[in-house]
């Protein structure tokens, strides 16, 4: 399996597109720090007549990502509009209306039900379930959710998973997300549905967001992917059936032996296992 070439630079790429499907966290920030370099290299695409359409997996509506992404200072000269997968969850909760829901994630991601007529109820008696998150991401594991599971399975209750990402970067370290939780659902033969990156809906989303912003839909030929992970960003724009630009400084940084210089081989490992091969990798997306 041959790699394709390392490129430092996003400019050599850039004619050969209309539209960005783009990653946001490990990315454009890391969730605590943006990479301005990202911003610049987005805003330079735009400038070109790119358009630009973020794509994340974080359980809340795209408005709250933009207060996010305001707040860490990544200017709206960056993108065109942003979807997420939270957007995707509410359209599933508005299509259950009234049906009481048992949410297993934080506060900070209740926003997904504001303005829907979604009753939150026990266990007991809920008729279907939501999972965001960890309660408390920064001490539990998916190991203290296999008993509050094998309960939701003994109850045979169709679950969407807000935020299908297993793990992702906060700072320099690694945090479980939803998607960690959801496949243990699935594994015990649970039923789930997963409203994010690598499934279609979410990119079905973006890609009407981008011909909404051209005027007309752009050829999935000159769409171009970008994103830091095999499982939910590589594998998105295979089955959706676009190119991909691989960021290597990302989630799989610690994997690649260095976020500076990545090992070629282990680059060559982890792509033969996924089966798939980006159209280019780089190792911060940078103009």
């Amino acid at each position: 399996m041959t790699l394709p070439v390392l490129t430092d630079h996003f400019a050599a790429l850039a004619p050969d597109y209309d539209a960005i499907l783009s990653d946001v966290w490990g990315v454009i920030h890391n969730g605590v720090a943006s990479f301005p370099a990202a911003s610049e290299a987005l805003t330079r695409f735009r400038a070109q007549g790119g358009t630009v359409v973020l794509i994340s997996n974080a359980p809340r509506p795209g408005a709250q990502v933009t207060r996010l992404l305001d707040h860490l200072h990544v200017p709206h000269s960056a993108y065109d509009a942003i979807v997420t997968s939270g957007d995707v969850t509410r359209d599933c909760v508005a299509k259950r209306a009234g049906e009481p829901v048992f949410h297993i994630g934080p506060e900070r991601d209740l926003t997904i039900f504001t303005g829907l007529d979604a009753p939150f109820g026990p266990l007991e008696t809920a008729r279907y379930v939501i999972c965001s998150g960890l309660y408390d991401d920064e001490v539990e594991t998916p190991d203290d959710y296999r008993e509050l599971i094998g309960k939701i399975r003994a109850r045979n209750l169709f679950m969407v998973c807000a935020n299908p990402d297993v793990v992702v970067e906060r700072g320099d370290r690694l945090v479980y997300c939803a998607g960690a939780i959801a496949d243990l659902y699935a594994e015990q033969g649970g039923e789930v549905f997963y409203a994010g990156k690598p499934y279609r809906p979410l990119y079905e989303l973006a890609l009407a967001e981008v011909a909404r912003a051209r005027g007309r839909p752009a050829p999935l030929e000159r769409v171009l992917a970008i994103g830091d992970s095999v499982r939910t960003d590589l594998k998105g724009a295979h089955d959706l059936g676009v190119d991909c630009l691989f960021v290597t400084a990302g989630i799989h940084a610690e994997e690649l032996g260095h976020r500076d210089d990545p090992d070629p081989a282990a680059l060559r490992a982890m792509f033969a296992a996924a089966g798939q091969m980006p159209k280019a990798v780089t190792r911060r997306l940078v103009w």
